[in-house]
């Protein structure tokens, strides 16, 4: 075992220089990394091999002088075998730590747009499951649910909150109409169809959200962003194409956050509707006096209590 080491050692040692001569002509022949160049090249061949190399020969002079002929090939061929498994090797580790950056990074854009999800969200909003349709729900309710689903698709959770405030403030106009007029009264169906037009236009515009994310669901925008922080290694060409990538990414998201705005002006209206029609009083009353004048007599009469006293 020891004269194979003493052999591999030097087999090992003789092959230093001609990959060394390999490396300063084409560093991508003599490393395990394109990337890398001759100062590697250099390192490797005059310090780390040598080195193992010399290790190896101190370690099998235990057993004396006595070089194997096999250990002596098995050291010349162990550079060209040892290459394309460290090639092979690293691209393995390099894409083990690939994928856990890219669990990383989806988990904290999880993380992240549930935090602006729970942000976004408004009280008493109510959450539309597109799946399962509110019972009794109406053509725009299920309206609804559809673009909910088509933004759910395009992974733009946050945009589909604004389908459950939608719908939260559709039933509370709606709930707040029942309560002022019947059903079947003229300013009933004329404001509910009001409010349904407000809210179709909304869902419109929902819809129009969902197909500009839909046309950049494709883009990863870290990753391009990745692409373009490693400066001089990308080439013109590919540089432009990814700051083009780029630019189409951040059209997109100001498109967006104007058809935002169009959604948040449609919120606000149907809550002024909401507030404008709870003011008014279509009850009839039941006291036969105004509150003022009951409160004045009641406060006369406790003046005069008196005089209702027992005498003795």
């Amino acid at each position: 075992m020891l004269g194979f080491l003493q052999g591999f050692s030097y087999g090992l040692f003789m092959t230093c220089l001609p990959w060394l001569l390999v490396g300063l002509v084409n560093p991508a022949l003599a490393l395990p990394v394109a990337a890398q160049g001759r100062l590697q090249v250099v390192l490797r061949y005059c310090l780390i091999v040598p080195f193992i190399s010399m290790l190896l020969w101190l370690t099998s002079l235990w057993g004396g002088f006595s070089p194997s002929l096999l250990g002596w090939l098995a050291g010349i061929v162990a550079i060209p075998v040892a290459l394309p498994i460290e090639r092979t090797l690293r691209g393995w580790l390099a894409r083990r730590r690939e994928r856990r950056r890219e669990a990383q990074r989806v988990a904290e854009v999880r993380q992240r747009r549930a935090e602006e999800e729970r942000k976004a969200y408004e009280a008493g909003v109510i959450v539309l499951d597109p799946e399962r349709p509110p019972e009794g729900a109406d053509d725009l309710v299920l309206a609804m649910c559809r673009t909910k689903q088509h933004l759910l698709a395009v992974n733009r959770p946050d945009l589909a909150i604004l389908a459950d405030r939608l719908y939260s403030r559709y039933r509370h106009v709606l709930d707040v109409l029942s309560s002022r007029f019947h059903t079947g009264e003229l300013a009933f169906e004329r404001s509910r169809g009001l409010v349904s037009q407000v809210c179709l236009g909304a869902v419109d515009t929902l819809t129009t959200m969902a197909s500009q994310a839909r046309g950049v669901v494709s883009v990863d925008g870290d990753y391009v962003r990745r692409r373009l922080a490693k400066g001089k290694q990308l080439s013109e060409e590919e540089r432009a194409a990814l700051v083009r990538r780029l630019d189409l990414l951040v059209e997109t998201e100001h498109r967006l956050n104007e058809l935002s705005a169009r959604i948040e002006s449609a919120l606000t209206v149907l809550d002024d509707t909401a507030v404008s029609m709870a003011r008014i009083e279509t009850a009839r009353p039941q006291a036969s006096v105004t509150t003022d004048k009951a409160l004045e007599d009641l406060r006369r009469f406790v003046e005069g209590a008196d005089r209702y006293a027992r005498k003795d």
